[in-house]
């Protein structure tokens, strides 16, 4: 993690998915680029719970680029399976956004996979904010960390 981050200050949301044939190789084992699409489908559905969507920050004169993703894979998720993401925002004192994941097989509750992304603020102009936008920084102060 990150030194900004505040490690035992966190929320955390899950979702469920099925693994899809088009999401798998030629060994029908989820090809390991589509772990990014199952954060991305997490951080989406993690802003509608919690009242920040991707428009909310686009609205806002913001964009949220990722700047650092990590994957660790620790077995696979195969054709048919059902999976969960637990997506985790972690509180940080730096004008970022740090998320970590788990994916779980949810017939064998084995860790499928673990990861991170930190994404930064930029303005409409493509400018890196050094302090966090004063509607994100007013949605954070509100968040019951537990």
């Amino acid at each position: 993690m990150p030194r900004s981050v505040i490690h035992d200050k966190m929320i955390s949301h899950t979702i469920e998915g099925k693994v899809r044939f088009s999401e798998v190789d030629s060994m029908h084992i989820v090809w390991h680029g589509n772990y990014l699409k199952y954060f991305e489908d997490a951080r989406e559905q993690f802003g509608l719970h919690y009242g920040m969507a991707y428009l909310d920050i686009y609205h806002s004169g913001f964009q949220t680029p990722i700047v650092k993703t990590e994957i660790n894979h620790k077995s696979p998720l195969k054709y048919g399976d059902s999976f969960k993401v637990k997506i985790s925002l972690h509180q940080t004192i730096a004008a970022k956004i740090v998320y970590s994941y788990e994916v779980y097989n949810l017939e064998t509750e084995k860790l499928v996979a673990t990861g991170q992304t930190i994404q930064v603020f930029t303005d409409g102009n493509d400018e890196l904010q050094l302090l966090c936008p004063a509607f994100y920084e007013k949605w954070f102060n509100q968040i019951n960390w537990d």
